[in-house]
């Protein structure tokens, strides 16, 4: 028996071309499948969900955050159009690559957790998607297993196994590197970082992004400067940036205030 795979529509949103896989059997639809229960949750956006199972975590997803879930999805007439569930492997996106359902969704949910949702036809494929999608309402029981962009346990306060310089920047080391030279504070760096406010916040990731970054040292805020003339080619950091490192006391519009945390991998640079 065949049945469709949206794996990839998930991840890239209306836009993804369809995969074929062949499967055993269908998951059985729940019975509430077609319409949502008087006790579901209604979201302004017309999402609406119900929790299955609690969760362990307590920390939500961001919007452009990168998950782990199991999930199988249904049309309102009970036919299973995916499953990682039934593939018997979890599947990791970003929550901007996304139907609208879940991008809102999953962000109502902690690790640990299973919620059911009913995501209206506007939030996912429309009335009448073509190329093999389903269409109208469907239906989804979702798992979060893992945010895999969740804050480091230690945000919010430097660790006592942290190297601390003269300057106030603190350092760990998470990964060591395989180069043997350091950058000078001109040298031009490509990296892959994410970034937190000692709250666990994310306010920048080029991981999320999927692309790195590339910049001049003596560009950037003082804290980069000092701290990835530390590193080597291949290394993985954690900074811990005091406010005067960082955007100070009076930030520009949008940058984060306050002591700043972030993991860097040093890809490559050139002087």
């Amino acid at each position: 028996m065949q049945t469709l795979s949206f794996a990839r529509s998930l991840v890239l949103g209306a836009t993804a071309s369809v995969l074929i896989l062949t499967v055993n059997a269908e998951i059985e639809a729940p019975e509430d499948v077609a319409k949502p229960p008087a006790d579901a949750i209604a979201e302004e956006s017309g999402l609406k969900s119900k929790v299955l199972t609690e969760g362990t975590g307590t920390s939500k997803p961001g919007p452009t955050d990168k998950v782990r879930v199991h999930y199988t999805g249904w049309t309102t007439d009970g036919k299973m159009f995916d499953s990682s569930v039934e593939r018997g492997s979890p599947s990791e996106f970003g929550l901007n690559q996304v139907i609208k359902g879940w991008t809102e969704g999953l962000q109502l949910m902690v690790e640990g957790e299973k919620r059911r949702f009913w995501i209206p036809a506007e939030m996912a494929y429309g009335e009448n998607p073509g190329g093999g999608r389903p269409g109208g309402m469907l239906c989804f029981d979702v798992e979060l297993i893992e945010n895999l962009s969740k804050p480091p346990e230690d945000v919010a306060a430097v660790p006592d196994t942290a190297t601390k310089e003269d300057s106030g920047l603190a350092t760990r080391v998470i990964t060591k590197g395989t180069g043997t030279t350091h950058p000078s504070a001109t040298s031009t760096v490509t990296v892959h970082y994410s970034g937190w406010t000692t709250d666990g916040k994310k306010f920048d990731s080029s991981v999320d992004r999927g692309r790195p970054a590339t910049f001049k040292l003596n560009q950037v805020i003082a804290g980069w400067t000092e701290g990835v003339q530390l590193m080597v080619e291949g290394e993985k950091r954690r900074f811990w940036i005091p406010e005067d490192l960082g955007y100070g006391e009076n930030p520009p519009a949008g940058a984060p205030a306050g002591m700043l945390v972030f993991d860097v991998e040093l890809l490559r640079f050139r002087d």
